[in-house]
């Protein structure tokens, strides 16, 4: 496998093929390999052919003129006219087959090399850090794969098979040219390749910038509607379809004007290769006709010649095609190859070992953590949450809540200080084994749209159907889901949307009662909830941390009140700590904190209620009649 990549700016075309080169020639595959061979031989095989195409062609012509030119040395049936016709167009028939053969052995070769550098791409994005993909635009970076896997593709298909098949016809033409006819022909034709892949470079370098205009705002017009789509709910809660639809008609705009230059300048390239290659034959056919009269030359070298020119213009033109596909496979890659670049700002130690969970013990030693070194987020917080324990984190908006589930899931590296699980410092034990010991309910549960089974199970992936239930049932949603048409076999759509916000916490604790994780993190998991359901996910949330280490991230605090123990942050910092009574008792932070709360919650009882009397008042008096009525 290689091992890094080149950007398409910084290294050649060769350097890039050299990357590419483990991908078409991989290790342990001897079937790919062979296929490499047999259609290298295939590739030679076809163009040998293709050059005995015109030898034909100007024998059939002498045989058929009246003062034909030397035949060649073969038996005189085979010498016939009407052979040497059906032996010309066998030939071509072989040397097409020959080249079918060439493309079906190579195609696997070619897709493998797709596949292998795509699935790389693919691990390469989930092992960068959470801070990448949160700068990220999911709609622009599924786009720059796409682009990027087709133009590897571009890139391995047309340098093996159709560059080294233009430079092997380029040599046997110069070379039967000048044995044949002598060097003028050759420097006829010689002038003619180098001026039109002058012209084609040049053009194509000019296209390129053309091209990248269009790739970005193809790009930038596919992020807008991704956007958009995803927040469907948010852009009709505010009417403004109909200025997304504008945001994404300007991009669509200046993808359709840097389109029609697209199209346009390829018309002036081809024009421009066609006067070129016109020229070159036209001096090399005007040559041929003067030695016909002159008598040195036969009407079947005049053949021969115009033929071996046709033939010429196929490969000849492939030169501006190959060139301008793999400058924009180059191109289209380029953005693939700087995200292979991108290193981890996360990775496992050389010497890391799997977590060993004993007890489920963890502790915050001192921790200093910042996003931006500009704007420090924990300033040296200390504390423990004893095995089978629930601690409770609670504080203001930005005081730090949420990053400390970041910095135990290893999302980030703190700064200073250390994090450890019975001892073990997560930065010396491996990723995955501190993540399968985890479990998390998060506050916005985002689903795949894909069945309420295929959900929860994504907590164990091996885990039966019926452990699935039983997680269910524990999780409280079975009796919804049994409601359903389909059971548990149900679509919940685009990352959940066809779930209530209940459904899905429900759904997101089936799945960690599934995972069965000894350290749990529920981090506000309840504060998108109303009271009723907010209440109804507590007591699954309750029965899910039973006898487990739990670290609860809480905006509501009503759902701490029964933690072992509560630390209040403020600015990065821990202001008050104990249980809830302590902390009342206090009268500092948290008292106030709850007072508000619990006055808030007072507030909204009294306008539900004041609705239910309104409502219930519209009833009474719509059923009963006035008193008096008409006279």
């Amino acid at each position: 496998m290689a091992s890094k990549t080149v950007s398409a700016d910084s290294g050649s075309l060769w350097q890039t093929l050299l990357n590419l080169w483990p991908y078409m020639w991989p290790t342990g595959r001897n079937d790919l390999k062979m296929r490499v061979v047999w259609a290298t031989f295939f590739l030679v095989a076809a163009k040998l052919l293709l050059i005995l195409v015109p030898y034909f062609f100007k024998w059939s012509t002498d045989a058929l003129s009246k003062d034909g030119g030397p035949m060649p040395d073969l038996p005189p049936i085979l010498l016939a006219p009407v052979m040497l016709v059906v032996a010309y167009n066998v030939v071509r028939i072989g040397q097409w087959g020959f080249n079918q053969l060439r493309d079906a052995l190579f195609a696997s070769v070619g897709q493998h090399a797709v596949r292998q550098l795509a699935y790389r791409t693919f691990v390469h994005l989930h092992q960068l850090s959470l801070r990448f993909h949160l700068e990220r635009r999911t709609g622009g970076l599924s786009r720059v794969i796409e682009r990027g896997t087709k133009g590897i593709e571009t890139i391995v298909r047309f340098t093996i098979l159709n560059t080294l098949p233009t430079i092997l016809e380029f040599g046997l033409t110069a070379v039967i040219f000048a044995v044949a006819y002598g060097w003028i022909y050759v420097a006829i034709v010689a002038a003619t390749v180098v001026a039109y892949t002058w012209f084609t470079v040049w053009a194509s370098d000019w296209r390129i910038t053309i091209r990248k205009a269009m790739n970005d705002s193809d790009t930038d017009a596919n992020t807008k509607a991704v956007d958009s789509l995803l927040n469907f709910e948010t852009v009709k809660y505010f009417g403004n379809e109909e200025m997304e639809a504008r945001r994404y008609d300007r991009s669509m705009a200046r993808y359709e004007d840097a389109a029609t230059k697209t199209w346009t300048s390829l018309g002036w390239l081809n024009f421009g290769q066609g006067v070129i290659f016109g020229i070159g034959m036209t001096a090399a056919m005007v040559l041929s006709a003067r030695e016909v009269q002159a008598g040195t030359q036969t009407i079947g070298d005049f053949v021969f010649i115009n033929a071996m020119l046709m033939q010429l213009s196929v490969p000849l033109n492939f030169i501006g095609f190959i060139y301008r596909e793999i400058r924009q496979g180059l191109t289209d890659i380029e953005n693939m190859f700087d995200l292979l670049d991108v290193e981890a700002e996360v990775v496992d130690r050389p010497d890391a070992k799997p977590l060993e969970v004993t007890s489920g013990d963890v502790a915050f030693k001192d921790v200093h953590f910042a996003y931006d070194p500009a704007r420090p987020i924990l300033k040296g917080v200390s504390f423990e949450v004893p095995a089978g324990k629930t601690v409770a984190i609670v504080g203001p908006s930005g005081a730090g809540k949420s990053t400390m589930s970041r910095l135990l899931f290893r999302f980030y590296d703190v700064q200073s200080g250390a994090i450890t699980i019975d001892g073990q410092d997560i930065r010396d034990v491996t990723q995955n084994s501190l993540r399968a010991a985890i479990g998390m309910v998060p506050q916005d549960t985002v689903l795949f749209n894909d069945t309420i089974l295929y959900n929860i199970r994504y907590g164990r992936t091996d885990a039966t159907d019926e452990e699935v239930r039983r997680a269910a049932d524990l999780a409280q949603i079975s009796g919804f889901v049994e409601t359903l048409p389909d059971g548990f076999k149900s679509m919940v759509g685009e990352r959940g949307l066809k779930l209530s916000g209940g459904e899905k916490q429900r759904v997101s604790i089936a799945r960690t009662i599934l995972k069965a994780p000894p350290i749990m993190i529920l981090d506000e998991a309840t504060s998108a909830l109303d009271t009723q359901t907010e209440q109804e996910i507590q007591a699954a949330l309750d029965l899910v941390s039973r006898g487990r280490t739990t670290l609860v991230i809480a905006h509501r605090l009503s759902t701490v009140i029964r933690a072992d123990e509560i630390i209040v942050l403020r600015d990065g910092l821990i202001a008050e700590r104990g249980t809830h009574r302590q902390l009342l008792d206090k009268g500092g932070l948290y008292a106030s904190m709850w007072d508000r709360q619990r006055e808030a919650t007072e507030a909204e009882e009294r306008l539900r209620r004041a609705r239910e009397t309104d409502e219930m008042g519209v009833v009474v008096r719509r059923r009963v009649p006035e008193v008096g009525g008409a006279k």
